[in-house]
C-alpha cells in the first residue's frame, strides 16, 4: 500500500516529479501510484482544481496532503527523504547552487511552454507569431549557454554529482530540445547524454503508442507572418 499518489499528463512539467519519484524508489524503495491525465479541458474540472487549482500537472498526494508546482514537490520529496541523497539541506556547503539550478529549471520550461503553445496549441498558421517563436528560441539559447558554463569541468550540476537539480533541468530539457538544439553545447549533450541513460529517466517517459503531447522530434520555426 502507499499514500503517494502523483496526478501526471505525459510530456508536461509533471514529468520532472514523476523521474524524482522513480529515482528515490529506486534509491531507497518508495512505492507510489500515478494518475495520468490526457493534456487538456479535463484538468478544469471541480475535481482536479480541488487537486491543483490553477488546472495543471502535477499534483501530488502525500501524507494526507496535496502539493503543487514541481519546485515545491522536489524540495519537499528531497527533505522527506534525505536518504535518497538526491537534496541538499540547509548549511550543506552546496545548498544555495542546488536551489538555484533546481529553480532554473523553471526559467527554462517557461520558454519552452511558449514555444509548446506558438507551434502545438495554436494549430492556424495566422495564430501564430514568428517573432516569438524566434525569441524564445534564443531566449533558451541562453539558458543552454548559463547551463553550458556551470557544466564545465563536471559531470552533473553539482560538485558532489547526480542531485535532484539535475532532474529539474534534465527534465526541462526533455521539452525544450523539442525547440532549440543542444548540439552547440557539448557539456550539455554529454551531461543529457548520462541522464537520458538512467532507468528512473526512462521510466518517466510517456509509454509507446501513448498519447504524446509533441508528435516532431523537433520543430522547426514556420514560415508564417508575424
Amino acid at each position: 500500500m502507499t499514500d503517494i499518489t502523483l496526478h501526471h499528463a505525459p510530456q508536461t512539467r509533471s514529468m520532472r516529479s514523476l523521474w524524482l519519484l522513480h529515482e528515490i524508489d529506486r534509491a531507497i524503495g518508495l512505492p507510489f501510484l500515478v494518475v495520468e491525465h490526457p493534456f487538456g479541458k479535463n484538468l478544469r474540472s471541480p475535481e482536479y482544481l480541488a487537486l491543483n487549482p490553477a488546472g495543471r500537472v502535477p499534483a501530488l498526494e502525500i501524507g494526507g496532503q496535496t502539493l503543487f508546482e514541481t519546485g515545491a514537490i522536489t524540495e519537499y520529496l528531497c527533505e522527506q527523504y534525505p536518504e535518497a541523497g538526491l537534496g541538499c539541506a540547509a548549511g550543506d556547503s552546496e545548498r544555495a547552487d542546488w536551489l538555484i539550478w533546481v529553480h532554473f529549471s523553471e526559467t527554462i520550461s517557461q520558454h519552452a511552454a511558449a514555444l509548446t503553445q506558438q507551434h502545438i496549441a495554436l494549430y492556424e498558421d495566422e495564430m501564430r507569431s514568428l517573432i516569438i517563436m524566434k525569441l524564445e528560441a534564443a531566449r533558451l539559447k541562453k539558458c543552454y549557454a548559463a547551463l553550458e558554463a556551470r557544466l564545465e569541468g563536471r559531470d552533473y550540476v553539482l560538485d558532489r554529482g547526480f542531485s535532484a537539480a539535475d532532474i529539474s533541468l534534465g527534465q526541462a530539457l526533455y521539452m525544450s530540445k523539442h525547440f532549440a538544439s543542444t548540439d552547440e553545447f557539448p557539456n550539455i549533450t554529454a551531461w543529457y547524454t548520462r541522464l537520458s541513460e538512467r532507468a528512473a529517466f526512462k521510466a518517466s517517459l510517456p509509454e509507446a503508442g501513448g498519447q504524446l503531447l509533441y508528435q516532431k522530434d523537433f520543430y522547426e520555426v514556420p514560415d508564417v507572418g508575424a
